[in-house]
């Protein structure tokens, strides 16, 4: 018991101190930046080719990824200013859209990716479009609409994306369309500010 409390304990060294005491200031800001984060929950979809997995990928790790067509789906966690996103990317062919609406539960937002270029399935993607927007799950939710694939020669401007997307006809919704080339990242930042300040 004597030597116990007769043990000298020694304070570190000074260098030691600051550096622990920085470490806990930095441990505070970042909880603090933990709990003013907000949390969104984002389901991507579209059709099959429209450039989902490659723009989440450009996102995520700022590189063109190789992709192959999304079997089931792709989730990650990407930080943008103030918000932390979780991205769905949930497979566009057709036998696969059936499969959306169980990912639509405590979803926030909505990105549609859209071919720009490819003028014959325009009206497909306004039909799933339409129809998912129909589901009382998604009634909260913000729609970004992101018109890729602006660098091909053939690609429908802005206003024709509106028209042939119908997208004029959602009275109920906030909704926003961003021209964008997934494979650069053009357009893709000015999407998500509208998006972030929409979630704000």
């Amino acid at each position: 018991q004597g030597t116990a409390s007769q043990k000298q304990q020694h304070p570190p060294p000074l260098h030691q101190n600051h550096t622990l005491m920085g470490s806990s200031i930095s441990k505070i800001i970042a909880n603090l930046g933990w709990f003013n984060n907000k949390k969104a929950r984002i389901l991507l979809v579209g059709l099959d080719a429209a450039g989902k997995t490659t723009l989440l990928y450009k996102l995520k790790l700022d590189e063109e990824v190789t992709t192959i067509p999304t079997i089931g789906f792709n989730v990650e966690t990407l930080q943008y200013k103030k918000i932390t996103f979780t991205m769905w990317d949930i497979g566009g062919q057709d036998r696969i859209r059936k499969l959306w609406r169980h990912y639509y539960q405590g979803t926030d937002a909505i990105i549609f990716v859209v071919d720009s270029n490819d003028h014959e399935r325009i009206g497909e993607a306004a039909e799933e479009l339409h129809k998912m927007l129909c589901d009382d799950l998604l009634r909260d939710a913000h729609l970004l609409v992101f018109a890729n694939k602006q660098d091909l020669p053939n690609a429908l401007k802005v206003p024709e994306m509106v028209e042939k997307l119908r997208l004029n006809q959602m009275r109920h919704r906030n909704w926003f369309i961003q021209p964008c080339v997934a494979i650069s990242g053009q357009g893709l930042y000015e999407g998500l500010d509208w998006l972030g300040k929409a979630l704000g």
